[in-house]
C-alpha cells in the first residue's frame, strides 16, 4: 500500500527554499483549515472547538508535513514509515468519527474544505517562494491526490468501525432477546439492555414465526424490536422457527401481524412489560404446541384464552371432568355422550329448552326427556352454583 502511494506522489521534487517557505506556513495553514471546517461543516461546528480543535490542528500539520516530506525526499524506508503513520492516523480518524456518531458525508465534506484551504495556503507560499508556473499545476495535482487518499483511508476506517460496531450491537441485541425469553432477572436484563444501547419500550409482544417470515415483518417492526438467536430455548419443534419481540404492538396491529404472516404456522403472544417478555413467549409456545392455530395458519393467542385456561393443568382438568361426570359412570357410553352434550348445552344456554334443542339439532321433547334424566342423576346439584361453575369449566 505504501509503495503505490509513494509512486503516485513522487513525481515532483520541490526546491529546498520552496519547501522551507511552505513548512513555515504549516501551523497557520492547519489553524485556518480547522476554522474553515468549523464554519462550513455543521457537524464539526462544536466538536472542533477547544482542545479537540487544537488536536486536529496538530494532525493537519503532521499530514501536510508528511506530504512535504514526499516532495522533498527520495523514497526510502524512513520516509515510507513516516508516510504510513500518517495514513494510519487518517484511518484511526475515520473510526473515531464513526464512534462519535458523525457521518461519512460530514467527514468527506471536512476533507473537501480542508483540501481547498490547504491548497490556497500552500500554493500561495510556493509561488511567493518562486515555484515556476509550469510546476504549480503538477503540484496542485499531487496536493489533491494526497488529500483524496487520506480521505479515502478515513472513509474506509469510518465504514469498518460502523460495520464492526453494528455487528457487535447486533450480537448484544440478540443476547438481550435471548435473555428476555429465558426470563433472566431484572438486573441482568437491564445490564444487557445497556450494553446493547437499547431503550426499553412500554411492552413487548412475542411473535413466533418461521425465519422466512422475517422479511415480510421487518418493514412493520419498531426499531426497538428484538430477534432471538438461532437456538432460542423452548421453541416448538417446527422447521426454522424464531422469535421476534415486537415493541409496543397495538391491539389493532395484532391482527395485521397475523395477516402478514399468512399461511405459515406462527403465534402472536400477549403484550407484556419488557421485563416479563418471557410470559408472552411461553404463551405463544404453548398455543403452537397445542395446535390451536391449525396446521398451516398463524394465530393470535388472545383468541384462544379459554382453551389455554382449560388446558393449563391437564391432569387437574381431567380430574375435574371425571368428578362432574361421575353420576353417569354406570351408563352406556352412547348414553353418556348424549347426556354430556345436553348438560353442556343446558349450562351454556341457561336451561332454555328451545335454544338447547337448536344447538343439539334435536326436538324440544328430546331435550325435556334428557334434562329430566339429568335431574334424576344429579338432583339438587344442578341448582348449586359451585357445581354449575365446575361443570361449566369441565365441559367448556
Amino acid at each position: 500500500m505504501t509503495e503505490s502511494r509513494q509512486v503516485r506522489l513522487s513525481g515532483l521534487r520541490l526546491p529546498d527554499d520552496v519547501i522551507v517557505a511552505m513548512r513555515g506556513e504549516l501551523a497557520g495553514c492547519a489553524e485556518r483549515v480547522v476554522a474553515a471546517v468549523i464554519h462550513e461543516v455543521p457537524s464539526y461546528s462544536e466538536p472542533f472547538r477547544g482542545r479537540m480543535g487544537r488536536n486536529i490542528e496538530s494532525a493537519v500539520t503532521i499530514a501536510l508535513s508528511g506530504f512535504l516530506d514526499m516532495t522533498a525526499e527520495p523514497a526510502g524506508a524512513g520516509l515510507s514509515n513516516r508516510v504510513e503513520s500518517v495514513f494510519e492516523a487518517a484511518y484511526a480518524l475515520g473510526r473515531g468519527e464513526a464512534r462519535s456518531g458523525r457521518s461519512m458525508d460530514a467527514l468527506a465534506a471536512a476533507y473537501r474544505v480542508g483540501a481547498r484551504t490547504a491548497w490556497h495556503d500552500l500554493s500561495t507560499s510556493a509561488v511567493e517562494a518562486g515555484l515556476p508556473a509550469a510546476e504549480l499545476a503538477r503540484f496542485a495535482e499531487l496536493v489533491f491526490d494526497y488529500i483524496d487518499q487520506l480521505s479515502a483511508v478515513s472513509v474506509s476506517g469510518h465504514a469498518d468501525e460502523l460495520a464492526t460496531s453494528g455487528r457487535v450491537r447486533e450480537r448484544h441485541l440478540e443476547r438481550l432477546a435471548d435473555g428476555i425469553v429465558a426470563g433472566l432477572d431484572p438486573d441482568a436484563l437491564h445490564l444487557l439492555a445497556e450494553r446493547a444501547d437499547w431503550t426499553p419500550p412500554t411492552t413487548l409482544t412475542a411473535v413466533i414465526a418461521p425465519e422466512s417470515a422475517l422479511g415480510t415483518l421487518r418493514p412493520h417492526l419498531d426499531a426497538r424490536a428484538l430477534v432471538g438467536g438461532t437456538e432460542v430455548e423452548g421453541l416448538p419443534d417446527l422447521p426454522d422457527m424464531t422469535v421476534v419481540l415486537v415493541a409496543d404492538l397495538s391491539a389493532g396491529a395484532r391482527g395485521r401481524f397475523v395477516q402478514l404472516i399468512g399461511d405459515r404456522v406462527a403465534a402472536v403472544g400477549p403484550a407484556r412489560t419488557w421485563l416479563d417478555g418471557r410470559a408472552s413467549y411461553l404463551r405463544a409456545v404453548r398455543t403452537l404446541t397445542l395446535g390451536l392455530g391449525g396446521e398451516d395458519s398463524s394465530v393470535d393467542t388472545d383468541d384462544h384464552l379459554v382453551a389455554l385456561v382449560l388446558t393449563a393443568d391437564e391432569s387437574s382438568y381431567a380430574d375435574l371432568r371425571e368428578r362432574v361426570l361421575a353420576p353417569m359412570a354406570d351408563l352406556r357410553p352412547s348414553t353418556v355422550d348424549k347426556l354430556t352434550e345436553t348438560l353442556r348445552a343446558w349450562l351454556l344456554h341457561q336451561g332454555r329448552r328451545d335454544d338447547i334443542a337448536a344447538a343439539l339439532f334435536v326436538h324440544p321433547q328430546t331435550v325435556r326427556y334428557r334434562v329430566g334424566r339429568l335431574r334424576e342423576l344429579y338432583g339438587e346439584r344442578l341448582a348449586d352454583p359451585e357445581f354449575v361453575l365446575q361443570a361449566t369449566i369441565a365441559l367448556g
